[in-house]
């Protein structure tokens, strides 16, 4: 947990800074997520979060039929699975989350990638500032490193994109997610 939750509660911060941000007419945008546009990435971004406190809380995955998510509502789902993952207990011991079981601090760390990795998304997309410091965009590089494999395998991360290795690590982590840190 101590590395996790200060940094899972930065990129919530930024996340919900940022979605604040956009505007209606943005909605139909395209993202650098290939398969959403704004409001699809919306969406998912907050039906995972939901799902994250979920987790975190160790209850039961239900399929909500979150659809249409507003920003507010992406926001107020950001600040639900912080305050869950908050809980020095959520860590412990194994929850479900996404496609079944799998140790809890796992689950965190799939949470911290989603906000930073789909956060930068939405502030390409949107021309808003999304922010990380040194160490919370360094979190998130250790966990795209650990995941990418299992990731590109499942269709969640394109192949890598070059990043020089002197790049900011957020840059890196969205190289190795095989995103273009230049998309625009």
């Amino acid at each position: 947990m101590n590395t996790l939750h200060p940094a899972l509660q930065e990129c919530t911060g930024a996340v919900v800074a940022l979605v604040s941000g956009v505007r209606a007419d943005q909605l139909t945008d395209r993202t650098p997520c290939e398969k959403f546009t704004v409001a699809e990435l919306l969406d998912h971004l907050g039906g995972t979060l939901l799902s994250s406190a979920r987790a975190a809380r160790k209850e039961p995955q239900e399929d909500t039929g979150v659809s249409a998510m507003s920003p507010a509502a992406v926001a107020e789902a950001a600040e639900l699975a912080a305050a869950a993952w908050a809980e020095p207990a959520a860590y412990e011991g194994s929850t479900h989350f996404g496609p079944g079981e799998m140790p809890a601090a796992f689950a965190a760390s799939i949470t911290l990638q989603e906000l930073a990795l789909h956060g930068w998304d939405l502030a390409r997309a949107t021309g808003l500032s999304f922010t990380l410091g040194a160490e919370t965009a360094q979190a998130v590089l250790g966990v795209v490193e650990q995941i990418a494999e299992q990731a590109r395998t499942n269709g969640g991360y394109g192949p890598a994109v070059p990043v020089p290795a002197d790049a900011p690590a957020l840059h890196r982590a969205l190289g190795v997610s095989g995103r273009n840190p230049e998309w625009s």
